[in-house]
């Protein structure tokens, strides 16, 4: 079973197990063929070797991205992986992180080799500091911990916890979660200027991608902020 799933031109994504505070709500890599024929992987997720072999075949690793300052864990893996890629976090995960070898700092600048591929935007007002993608050519967002989209889970306590936050079964962002939006007014500029962007679909890091809709459940799955 391939372990890499097409999600549109040039874009694939891999999920892994991952559990947070006890909860099970799993994880999602996203792997982009920039137009240099180079690789970037968004997020990386543990790359076993069915998985290893597969992003192999596309082309060479030349980036890997940790796009916020939670999505880290399998960092260290990538980058030992490929050593020869550029391992890019914001400021204050590099301070974080300081066993990782950063190259680079993601900004809502985009690297030299993303800049015709890539815009990106920062969420300011937030602690999760993360950083999203827009790929215009497939009308793609890339994000981490911007919504969740749940529409099941076969974990009984991570089932009861999305339910009990009305997000089972709905694009959204758990009530008990907020909380990391320290600056609700600078949060939302940033999210109006991302939904300013013509997305079609997205790819999440928690339950399932944005396939239908997308644009407009991450503008229903917001509008509390």
């Amino acid at each position: 079973m391939s372990a890499l799933h097409s999600f549109a031109t040039d874009i694939w994504t891999a999920s892994a197990p991952h559990s947070f505070i006890g909860l099970q709500v799993g994880t999602r890599m996203t792997v982009i063929r920039l137009s240099s024929g180079r690789l970037l992987l968004h997020s990386p997720v543990p790359l076993e070797s069915t998985l290893r072999s597969e992003i192999d075949a596309l082309g060479e690793v030349a980036h890997i991205v940790c796009p916020n300052l939670f999505h880290h864990m399998y960092a260290a893996e990538a980058a030992a992986a490929y050593p020869q890629a550029l391992l890019h976090g914001p400021a204050a995960l590099q301070r974080k992180r300081r066993d990782l070898r950063f190259g680079a700092m993601l900004t809502e600048t985009p690297h030299p080799e993303w800049q015709d591929d890539l815009e990106l935007l920062t969420i300011e007002g937030c602690l999760l500091g993360e950083t999203v993608f827009y790929h215009p050519a497939t009308r793609t967002l890339i994000a981490c911990d911007l919504v969740e989209n749940f529409h099941h889970s076969p974990h009984w306590l991570t089932r009861n916890y999305l339910r009990m936050g009305g997000v089972l079964g709905h694009v959204g962002w758990h009530p008990l979660l907020r909380v990391v939006y320290r600056d609700r007014q600078v949060a939302r500029a940033c999210i109006d200027k991302l939904l300013a962007w013509p997305f079609e679909r997205v790819a999440l890091a928690h339950g399932d991608p944005l396939t239908e809709n997308a644009h407009d459940s991450v503008r229903q799955g917001m509008a509390w902020l």
